[in-house]
């Protein structure tokens, strides 16, 4: 400990970063530095919410690899739609568990993680369609183009033609009519996408944008096909349906590109986030249907959780009295030093985020035990060495070189237990063993770091405070 100043510095800016982020002051500055509120996420069995069931459609033969990774992409499509603690399990051979603590109306979340995202860039020549739009292309989604259908068109086109005109009948609906009949040519498909973000407006009457990068591949394949078809319209379809129909201007050889609407169908910041999602977590193995929703009421109120909270304070009230009548001094840097852990680890907490549920809370409360035993051990060390007549520095030093095997050895197969416990927390039904693992590792590792850190700081700092005549009377021996 021969750099006692600077990491008395070093405690001191953790704290007060702490401090910052678990207390609501500054909370423009933070929610523009996490892009998000930081605020405690509670689970649903503490504040309730909406469970909903998703299954393959009926007669659709599905796999149990093929579920992880429906389930995969649909948690990180809903994180990524602010939603973070949203949980999707696959529950038997058919079927999607997802939880959304807070929620009671998740229509428009469902609507957007369900979606099977199939983006197409496809040739639509001369035909100016409007967007919203359903079209046939002939890509049906796994790369092999559909059977063509040259013939039906020609029929359609040839009986249409025959057929008396009605008064009804407008140029426009006759359109409609022919491209509804036709098989367009996909060009690209969002697989071949590399990256995509969302893009502000570049005037007050533009909406938000989609940018996208395409694979070196694709870049080529693209760059030919714009260069032999300016101005042409290339369609932009999304899951069958028109979202655009740019104009090629010119050559797109960088592999670049945005996707966007105009006028009334310009894109807000919403609707351009939800297609970034869309694209970017990649399509859906299968297109999912809802198969039950409900509401799910908290198993704890409000209420009973401002009583545990205060029940929570008073035994850290009689562990602190009992830890400053039993080790005088150094119970009192212990009470310090726990402090110190509360906020540190609450502000992890809170910026992952993690969501705070009742098993989560108990990983809590242990982790909170692990930090006050690694004291513990140090202290009964520390009274053993005054015993034998040491100094209070000769005691401090070898109180910590013998009590840190044990500290670091227990805390590290709680860590080691709790990753075990967090993979089978993974499995469908098991979801509350996580959250436990979770905090308990988390708050583990913060009391490795209290213990080796902070409270041996404190005894350091202090210990020129005290004489060794008064060692009896300041460390209970």
């Amino acid at each position: 400990m021969k750099n006692k100043s600077l990491i008395s510095i070093l405690i001191i800016v953790i704290v007060i970063l702490a401090l910052l982020v678990d207390l609501p002051v500054l909370k423009d500055a933070k929610q523009n530095l996490f892009k998000r509120d930081l605020s405690a996420q509670l689970g649903l069995d503490l504040r309730g919410g909406m469970q909903v069931v998703l299954q393959a459609p009926e007669g659709y033969a599905i796999d149990q690899e093929t579920l992880e990774i429906a389930s995969s992409i649909l948690e990180n499509r809903a994180n990524a739609l602010g939603v973070s603690e949203v949980v999707f399990q696959v529950a038997g051979d058919n079927y999607i568990v997802g939880e959304f603590p807070g929620l009671e109306n998740i229509d428009e979340v469902v609507s957007v993680i369900k979606q099977t995202g199939m983006l197409e860039f496809v040739d639509v020549g001369q035909d100016l369609i409007e967007p919203g739009t359903i079209i046939q292309t002939d890509y049906n989604g796994s790369g092999a183009a559909v059977p063509s259908t040259e013939a039906d068109n020609t029929e359609a086109e040839s009986n249409a033609a025959s057929a008396p005109a009605t008064a009804s009948e407008t140029p426009a609906e006759d359109k409609a009519e022919s491209t509804a009949n036709k098989v367009y040519h996909t060009v690209i498909t969002g697989a071949d996408l590399d990256s995509v973000v969302v893009t502000a407006p570049t005037t007050s009457l533009d909406g938000y944008a989609v940018s996208f990068k395409l694979k070196s591949d694709a870049t080529k394949k693209f760059g030919e096909f714009t260069k032999a078809n300016v101005g042409n319209m290339l369609a932009i379809v999304l899951d069958k349906k028109i979202v655009s129909t740019p104009v090629i201007r010119q050559a797109i050889e960088t592999g670049e590109g945005s996707i966007s609407g105009s006028g009334e169908s310009a894109y807000t910041y919403d609707e351009a986030t939800n297609l970034r999602i869309t694209l970017h977590y990649g399509s859906l193995p299968v297109a999912l249907e809802i198969a039950e929703s409900r509401v799910v009421g908290p198993t704890l109120g409000q209420s009973s959780l401002n009583k545990s909270l205060i029940a929570g304070a008073i035994g850290f009230l009689i562990v602190s009295l009992f830890m400053l009548i039993y080790y005088r001094a150094p119970g009192g840097i212990a009470v310090i030093s726990i402090f110190i852990f509360g906020l540190i680890t609450y502000a992890i907490y809170l910026v992952i985020p993690v969501t705070l549920t009742l098993p989560g809370i108990a990983g809590l409360l242990l982790s909170i035990g692990s930090a006050l035993d690694a004291n513990i051990l140090q202290f009964e060390r520390l009274k053993e060495e005054l015993r034998k007549g040491r100094t209070l520095q000769q005691a401090i030093d070898l109180s910590w070189s013998r009590a840190w095997p044990s500290i670091r050895d227990s805390n590290l197969a709680t860590i080691i237990t709790s990753a075990i416990l967090f993979w089978f927390g993974s499995t469908f039904g098991a979801s509350i063993v996580k959250g436990f693992a979770l905090t308990l590792a988390l708050g583990v590792a913060v009391s490795l770091f209290t213990a080796y850190f902070v409270t041996r700081t404190l005894l350091n700092v202090t210990s020129g405070w005290f004489k060794n005549a008064d060692k009896a009377r300041w460390f209970g021996i």
